[in-house]
């Protein structure tokens, strides 16, 4: 299976036109106020016109409300909705029933006791996304903390859907992070910025970049895993 990669919280032109021209798999826009990533409703239907048939389009919610998802699925007409909030299986089945859109649930982990709820996720989700714990700080925000969590804990995971990683993986660590878990998806956000919500397209390329060159490394070098 190709390595799919996604772009999350793309805020601009030059930020889109980076993630699609460095074969970005999925760009997402972020529809939680309180992020330093945030757009509005307007702002992601015209940055999503150019993806359209070039890359999938995710709309990142945090427990949203009806009016929102209805909005969202009418006007940006998202390929995956993410949920990363601590939107119930039930919740989950419910907006995945009423938009007609696939759905991904974000899953916080810090240790293996975080993996218990997977099963009732799998049940009614189309897509899982592992996501380091955000601190327990008043001004925490649910992901894009740019923390990272003990990637063995998910290594080679088959729950019976598409898993995708992400919490603190960088240009850097991207590759690593791909060997170690043996996933078939990743998801950057703050480690391609330059500054919090602002990307850098370079570090996108390179993202992308490093984690194609890991993927290809893996399909051609076996080996045992670090």
């Amino acid at each position: 299976m190709t390595l799919e990669i996604k772009i999350c919280g793309l805020n601009s032109d030059e930020a889109v036109d980076a993630a699609l021209e460095a074969g970005a798999d999925l760009i997402a826009f972020n529809f939680f106020p309180k992020s330093p990533r945030s757009v509005s409703l307007d702002a992601a239907v015209r940055l999503a016109g150019p993806a359209r048939g070039r890359a999938a389009i995710v709309a990142l919610t945090v427990d949203p409300d009806d009016a929102l998802v209805d909005a969202i699925a009418a006007r940006l007409k998202p390929d995956l909705i993410q949920l990363h909030g601590h939107e119930s299986p039930a919740r989950c089945a419910e907006i995945r029933a009423r938009t007609g859109r696939a759905v991904m649930k974000a899953i916080p982990v810090a240790d293996a006791a975080d993996l218990a709820v997977v099963p009732a996720y799998v049940a009614v989700c189309d897509r899982i996304l592992f996501d380091a714990k955000p601190p327990k700080t008043p001004d925490a925000l649910p992901g894009g903390n740019g923390l990272s969590f003990d990637w063995r804990l998910v290594r080679d995971l088959d729950p019976g859907r598409p898993v995708m990683l992400s919490g603190g993986l960088t240009p850097e660590t991207v590759a690593e992070a791909i060997a170690v878990t043996g996933v078939a998806a990743v998801d950057v956000a703050s480690g391609v910025e330059s500054a919090p919500g602002r990307k850098d397209p370079a570090r996108i390329r390179a993202f992308i970049d490093n984690a194609r060159e890991a993927d290809r490394r893996r399909t051609t070098e076996p080996g045992p895993k670090p």
